[in-house]
């Protein structure tokens, strides 16, 4: 295990052109699975090459066990990188592939046969050792790379959006055997994905990136339920944007004028949060589609923000319903689960829960 330390780092290729990372700083616990999560060319996979070595920061600072690796080479820094295109020998053999650069380490050839069995073992292929890379689906050789990365024993492990190519199914199976991998060899893992589906299943942390600044840094559930600005709401998952004045608050909460009426915000929301806003400033009232409620569908009263909306749209999703909604000029999203049938042109009595309404800075 070991802790990664990202002081400052910034990223310009040419003197006059903008920077595609600015002033990052992020600390990687030991032991933790960390991502880096944003839309293409926001900085991410930048940022993982320069934790490997393969390309200089422009400035700053990176610290492995308090140690400089800044400008090490990377041979020198034990941080393996698993890469989309796996980048396996075709040639080779799985044995050849994975013992590849335990021979560059120019280890006994017992121990290099040794934890290549032993490795293999863990990523449950130990009876495809002598098996052609190219007479392997996808997620073997998925397999095969990231073997090939644990066997050289890192002090962190880096993953370039290693699911990218498999399909839906396979990338559901490999997001719990890379994340059991990592918790029972007690591996520091760095993990690029745009996927946030990804993100939000198999990490104890994230940092949500955008053009090269780091947005919001915390688990999956803060990110999700607490986040600090529109694009990290909507980022994370769909989000509905209700814009509204702050005009007044009492003893439990805050309540703003919105295009549909007043609605009231719970001044500790569910997550325990306790926040302050400025009267006469604008926000936007984020809410989740699955915290839009239905009357005829609650268990409980909810004294609170009762509204009439026309359904414009459903999709059937199994599990549950996605529903297009629409009331007055605000047009917005709900998610109801175990959900009866409700028809396109409906009119519904919803209910926004005072405790999962975000106010965030317009």
């Amino acid at each position: 295990m070991a802790e990664l330390q990202i002081r400052k780092i910034s990223k310009s290729y040419q003197k006059n052109e903008g920077y595609v990372l600015q002033s990052v700083d992020l600390t990687i616990k030991s032991g933790e699975i960390f991502f880096l999560l944003g839309p293409s060319g926001c900085g991410k996979s930048t940022l993982l090459r320069m934790i490997a070595g393969l390309i200089e920061p422009t400035s700053g600072t990176i610290l492995l066990d308090g140690r400089d690796i800044t400008h090490l080479p990377p041979e020198k820094r034990n941080t393996p990188m698993v890469f989309q295109s796996y980048a396996l020998w075709p040639h080779l053999d799985v044995y050849e592939n994975i013992a590849f650069g335990l021979k560059q380490l120019r280890l006994p050839a017992a121990e290099i046969r040794q934890r290549v069995e032993n490795i293999l073992e863990t990523v449950h292929l130990e009876s495809y050792i002598h098996r052609k890379i190219t007479s392997l689906s996808g997620g073997q050789q998925q397999r095969v790379a990231l073997a090939r990365a644990l066997a050289l024993n890192p002090s962190v492990i880096l993953l370039d959006e290693p699911l990218s190519n498999l399909d839906a199914k396979l990338r559901d199976d490999m997001r719990l055997e890379i994340r059991r991998i990592c918790k029972e060899r007690a591996l520091t893992a760095i993990y690029v994905t745009h996927d946030r589906k990804e993100a939000l299943s198999m990490a104890d942390r994230l940092a949500v990136l955008h053009q090269g600044i780091v947005q919001q840094i915390g688990t999956p559930r803060e990110l999700y339920m607490n986040p600090v600005n529109r694009f990290t709401a909507s980022f994370l998952g769909d989000a509905n944007m209700l814009d509204g004045e702050l005009v007044r608050d009492d003893e439990k909460s805050w309540f703003f004028q919105t295009q549909i009426g007043e609605i009231a915000v719970r001044k500790i929301n569910k997550s325990g949060h306790e926040e302050s806003y400025q009267k006469a400033q604008k926000y936007s009232l984020m809410f989740r589609p699955e915290n839009v409620l239905f009357e005829d569908n609650c268990s409980r009263e909810y004294p609170e923000n009762h509204i009439r909306a026309e359904i414009l749209e459903n999709s059937y999703w199994g599990e549950s319903s996605f529903r297009t909604m629409q009331a007055g000029s605000f047009r917005f999203y709900a998610n109801e689960f175990a959900a009866p049938e409700r028809p396109a042109g409906a009119l519904e009595k919803i209910i926004l829960p005072a405790d999962r309404i975000i106010p965030l800075s317009c």
